[in-house]
């Protein structure tokens, strides 16, 4: 592939050859776009879902050769039709390898749905009529919420439909005010996005409009009506400098990027926003491999309130929206601190044009705190090594709510995935003098409804190679009364996860549960396979409840831990298409053939979960929430792999 583009974040021309790996340019998304729009199964209502890298097969020695053919992967739909299709396009060559029809399946949003919906229903007059029942006489300060479908069951007036969205209906009380403060209850609108326009109204009886703003910008945050009131900013925060006077510790080059003995690969499409590959840390001189490839599989946001306006909130932010479609324009000082290397991203909108999100992807180093100390209470000797992590991440706003993932690389080999939860409540309006049964209130006349967060990654593990097992480890009494005299004594028990069929797992809090990876033709130097170990950071109980429209599709969120075998085409843990689908896809699919997982290449999908019973504290924005997994090295190495940090100079750590 010889098309020139910019290197992300420099605007700086990129070499010609990209590796097999990098995310399509701005260049090649318009080159798929117009081959495809060029071609005899084009139409005019063919629009671009989206457009994005078809990765190369995965090699039995984990390497490419740079003149792999640079391939795109594009989903479109066909509104007239009412079809998707895929295809695969050669942009070398500059030909379709395949097309395929998917019936029966709805895509994610298309972009100009994110904006074109909320003009569409000012404008209808049914819409109108229940606003002014409200009150409501000035529509432009509505804010609209296009909120995907979901499904709700069989023979109802969702069957053999449009693709359809269910927006909800938020007032501002001045323009760029905070519009979640005044949730129009009650108030349902039905809409269908191919000939966008509305279906239907519902509207469940007039709640008054929440009577306070809950502003948090500087133009509005001191208004005496505000909840909370505040009358000034803080006048007693002092600036922090991060400060690296020789700049970063990493490299970059293009994609690639190396830290200390880190090297991994940086991706980013429309779907997932950040993916990571080719992770290798070098031990002593030996380049291992430890993660092929990671990434959000999926998440979805089931909402625990049964009142009418929010029963039927079940959101798959990422299947049904997409993660990187929503990033954010990153900013220095802000988002992240210090010194910073940014990745743009790029998307395509539906006619297949190329779309930059500057600044997508954030890159840093941080101070961790201790990573190791000793004091020698006899000489007074005291060894400290600092704990130092390189951050890659991203943050997506979804309608209201903002998601931070950081994927964090320790100088101790080991890994952790976060997600930071913050934005603003799905908010709900409530009569003076009601409590909501199935939520909290956070501001006169505004509650949050119960609802948890699940998040699904996709780890296609790699440690010292493709062959690997997946043990589940407990910690128990020891079970042999004759050798445990003293009640004191307790062992560690494994479990091979031999086959598909028993690759769905929990966690067990009783026994500290926690499940590792071994590679079993790699000994260390004590005998043992080489291993990493996932370890979950907080476990959340599910809600879900089974006969519930959501549980058949977001079927992943009932286990913590699925182990499948290695599949290309199982990339999505709710399935490819779960948009207005209500059937199970996606992880009990992958696991039904029940392939043998003992020395072969193993995928992990870990589910974690955040559990949101609201407070006021959270109101007007959330602060942010915590939630992830670390993946640690157990025997795989021989011994600290941080014991050759260098000791900090003290002026490093000392500035009087």
């Amino acid at each position: 592939m010889t098309m020139e583009d910019t290197v992300p974040g420099t605007g700086t021309a990129a070499p010609a050859t990209r590796y097999p790996l990098d995310p399509l340019s701005g260049a090649e998304i318009e080159a798929a776009a117009a081959i495809i729009t060029g071609s005899e199964y084009a139409s005019p209502t063919l629009k671009f879902v989206m457009i994005q890298l078809a990765e190369p097969e995965k090699t039995p020695d984990l390497t490419f050769r740079t003149d792999v053919p640079r391939r795109a992967f594009a989903s479109m739909y066909d509104a007239a039709a009412k079809m998707i299709y895929e295809a695969v396009v050669d942009l070398g060559a500059r030909v379709i390898d395949s097309w395929t029809a998917v019936p029966g399946r709805f895509p994610s949003y298309l972009v100009e749905h994110m904006t074109g919906v909320e003009e569409k229903v000012r404008e209808d007059p049914r819409w109108q009529e229940a606003m002014r029942k409200r009150g409501v006489t000035d529509f432009s300060l509505a804010m609209i919420d296009p909120w995907p479908a979901g499904y709700y069951g069989a023979g109802d007036h969702y069957d053999n439909s449009p693709l359809i969205c269910r927006p909800l209906t938020f007032m501002r009380a001045a323009p760029s005010e905070h519009g979640y403060a005044r949730p129009v209850e009650g108030l349902i609108v039905t809409f269908d996005l191919d000939a966008m326009e509305v279906i239907d109204i519902e509207d469940h009886g007039v709640v008054p409009l929440p009577p306070t703003a809950g502003n948090y910008s500087e133009q509005f945050m001191f208004s005496p009506d505000n909840r909370p009131a505040f009358t000034q900013f803080r006048d007693d925060v002092k600036p922090i400098e991060i400060t690296q006077p020789d700049g970063p510790s990493f490299t970059v080059d293009g994609w690639k990027v190396q830290w200390q003995k880190w090297s991994l690969r940086i991706g980013f499409n429309p779907r997932e926003g950040i993916t990571i590959h080719e992770v290798t840390y070098t031990d002593r001189g030996q380049t291992r491999p430890i993660l092929y490839r990671g990434s959000l599989s999926e998440m979805v946001v089931p909402y625990g309130d049964t009142s009418p306006t929010h029963w039927n909130k079940n959101v798959f932010d990422m299947g049904e929206v997409g993660m990187g479609f929503s990033a954010n324009p990153l900013t220095l000082g802000c988002d992240c601190l210090g010194e910073i290397h940014y990745f743009d991203g790029t998307v395509n909108d539906s006619d297949g044009n190329a779309v930059t999100i500057p600044n997508a992807i954030c890159m840093h180093e941080e101070d961790f705190g201790i990573s190791w100390k000793h004091t020698d209470f006899r000489t007074g000797e005291v060894e400290v090594r600092r704990s130092r992590r390189l951050v890659v991440s991203m943050i997506c706003t979804v309608g209201n709510y903002e998601y931070g993932f950081f994927w964090y690389f320790y100088n101790d080999a080991s890994i952790e995935v976060e997600v930071k939860l913050s934005g603003v409540l799905t908010t709900g309006a409530v009569a003076d003098g009601e409590t909501p049964r199935w939520g909290k209130m956070v501001a006169p006349g505004i509650y949050g409804p119960n609802h948890q967060h699940f998040f699904n990654f996709r780890l296609d593990m790699s440690i010292d190679g493709a062959g690997n097992s997946v043990y589940e480890v407990d910690s128990v009494p020891e079970p042999d009364p004759a050798l445990n005299p003293h009640r004191n004594a307790w062992i560690t028990q494994d479990t091979l996860v031999a086959s598909e069929a028993e690759g769905a797992r929990d966690w067990n809090w009783e026994t500290g549960r926690y499940w590792k990876v071994t590679n079993p033709s790699k000994v260390n130097e004590l005998g043992a396979p080489v291993a990493y170990k996932l370890v979950p950071k907080e476990i959340v109980p599910v809600m879900v409840q089974e006969g519930s429209y959501i549980y058949d599709r977001a079927r992943f969120v009932q286990h913590n831990l699925w182990v499948t075998k290695y599949d290309p085409a199982e990339m999505f843990a709710a399935g490819n298409y779960m948009y207005q689908s209500a059937d199970m896809q996606g992880l009990p699919e992958f696991v039904a053939d029940d392939a043998p997982l003992e020395d072969t290449d193993v995928v992990l999908w870990y589910t974690l979960g955040a559990h949101h019973v609201v407070r006021p504290e959270d109101w007007p924005v959330m602060p942010c929430a915590y939630t992830g997994f670390h993946l640690k090295p157990l025997g795989f190495f021989d011994g600290n792999p941080a014991l050759d940090l260098p000791p900090s100079p003290p002026k490093a750590c000392h500035h009087h």
